[in-house]
């Protein structure tokens, strides 16, 4: 016998509506946290693919750049935008970038000029040949910028403007810089920006060499001197200095755009018996002084006298006898 009986409580719309809703937020709770972990495993997922393939292209790169050996386009604008090293010296990175900027220039030149003069093997011989060139003045151009630091050497663009202006007029002729764009493009396969890259490094190496070599400072003034006093005597001067200058004839006339350091050219601006001052090699590998003999509208016969940098090489060949140089590529001995 019941004593007591529930009473039953008669709910409110309010209250039956709020049940309700409870159990539709029960049911949707079942389906919300598994579709949260399959949310969690897709985010998780895309990341490892993601490492997956960047793994993939980086081990790729780094195969084809330092293991293989490539040199196409698409890897020298990896090494452009991403600042790899294929050597270094005295702890300063080379820049891969400028190594393919030289042999990729160098082999262009080639092949386009004389390319099918060569077979199989003797190309692949040539193109070890130029790569071993290329990585050694990619690394003197980067010895050239630390000691730039120590020194307090600078270039600046306005610089590297002039001296690209001054390109565009070699041998006086009137060239558009569109129309000289293309040609080191079409024979060095260079863009501005890469030719302007070289015009830089050879600046800054050619003001270094300038500030570090004592000697060559010392020779180049005792030369002035005696030019002065002896009325422009060359061969006074070689018997004086002897194995400090580096005399030469040109025995004939040659032309005034002739490839030798800027010697022609400077030639064709003087009298029969009259000297130049000294003037830095196009080449930037020592001091120049030039005596015309004679010359006709466009050809020169001239002495001159070259005092040779040497303190750069002597200290770039010392860093190489201390292994302070290293090369993160194999392409063979050095002979430069």
């Amino acid at each position: 016998m019941k004593l007591f009986s529930k009473k039953e409580t008669k709910k409110t719309e309010e209250e039956k509506i709020e049940a309700r809703r409870e159990e539709v937020l029960a049911a949707g709770r079942k389906f919300k946290y598994p579709l949260q972990w399959t949310r969690h495993r897709v985010v998780i997922n895309t990341i490892l693919i993601a490492l997956v393939v960047s793994t993939m292209v980086v081990t790729g790169v780094w195969l084809a750049l330092y293991r293989i050996g490539m040199t196409d386009d698409l890897l020298f604008n990896v090494t452009k935008v991403v600042p790899l090293s294929v050597a270094s010296v005295d702890g300063e990175g080379v820049r891969f970038s400028d190594y393919l900027m030289f042999y990729r220039s160098s082999m262009i030149s080639i092949e386009r000029q004389s390319g099918s003069q060569f077979d199989e093997e003797s190309f692949e011989e040539l193109k070890t040949e130029y790569k071993r060139a290329a990585l050694t003045e990619a690394e003197k151009y980067t010895y050239a910028l630390k000691l730039a630091k120590g020194l307090n050497i600078s270039v600046t663009q306005d610089e590297v403007n002039t001296e690209f202006d001054r390109h565009l007029k070699i041998g006086e002729v009137d060239r558009s810089e569109e129309g000289f764009l293309k040609i080191i493009r079409d024979n060095f396969g260079l863009s501005k920006d890469e030719y302007e890259r070289m015009l830089y490094l050879t600046l800054v190496k050619e003001k270094v060499e300038m500030a570090i070599d004592e000697k060559a400072n010392k020779v180049s003034g005792q030369v002035e001197k005696m030019l002065a006093e002896n009325g422009n005597d060359y061969h006074n001067v070689v018997e004086q200095l002897g194995d400090e200058i580096v005399y030469e004839e040109t025995g004939g006339l040659v032309d005034d755009k002739n490839i030798d350091g800027g010697r022609a050219a400077e030639a064709m601006k003087l009298e029969p018996d009259q000297s130049s001052g000294k003037f830095v090699s196009a080449n930037g590998d020592g001091y120049y002084f030039v005596k015309l003999v004679k010359k006709t509208d466009s050809e020169v016969d001239f002495a001159s006298i070259k005092v040779p940098f040497k303190e750069f090489s002597k200290r770039f060949d010392g860093l190489k006898e201390e292994g302070k140089i290293s090369e993160y590529i194999d392409i063979g001995e050095s002979n430069n």
